[in-house]
């Protein structure tokens, strides 16, 4: 239920995992590079097939992709992730239009898609890959996200404290194809996401 150090972790492996190039859903590539006019940002909330499938609903979301980040191991299988053994996280890389969707839109989906207060886990899922957390790639995102979390925090006070992490991200994993758009492929597959039945904001 401790991150790995670095010098702790797994070492990886130069080779990327495959993927394919295209969102099953959404059709858009999924692979960088990054679409001229689009922003991305990463969420870890849980297992990463439902989470996922919360933001590629969202109109203005142009593609997302599940991998592991926030950890240390170069390449990393999910075998590996799951044994606590890599420090990463399972997070959703969403990549979407700004001009058609706001930050504050994915961040209240963020807050009520999931149980913050949780730690190292989620609902039944344990270990520090199904940790709280959002992965930005600038400042403006960075103080947003914090602002969000203030903001969430005052709304559920009597029920925990927020764990959630708000950190840079670092380099995103992709995982391996089967993972990607899981729950699209597989209707009747496991989802643990849940939320705590509070509107953000309100």
């Amino acid at each position: 239920m401790n991150i790995v150090t670095k010098e702790e972790a797994i070492i990886g492996r130069e080779e990327k995992i495959p993927v394919l190039a295209n969102h099953a859903v959404l059709e858009h590539a999924t692979v960088d590079p990054l679409e001229k006019g689009m922003q991305q940002i990463m969420f870890g909330m849980g297992c990463f097939w439902g989470a996922e499938r919360k933001f590629w609903e969202l109109a203005g979301v142009h593609s997302t992709a599940v991998g592991y980040s926030a950890g240390h191991t170069q390449n990393p299988s999910y075998q590996e992730v799951c044994t606590g053994g890599t420090g990463h996280n399972e997070v959703v890389l969403v990549q979407y239009d700004p001009t058609k969707l706001s930050l504050a839109t994915l961040l209240k989906t963020f807050w009520q898609s999931h149980n913050p207060t949780q730690g190292m886990r989620q609902g039944n899922d344990q270990g520090t890959q199904y940790r709280s957390g959002i992965y930005v790639f600038n400042a403006e995102q960075k103080e947003q996200a914090e602002q969000s979390r203030t903001v969430f925090q005052q709304q559920i006070h009597t029920i925990g404290t927020i764990t959630t992490e708000i950190i840079d991200a670092d380099t995103f994993y992709y995982a391996e194809d089967y993972h990607q758009q899981y729950l699209h492929k597989n209707p009747n597959g496991y989802c643990g996401l849940g939320g705590l039945g509070i509107v953000y904001g309100e």
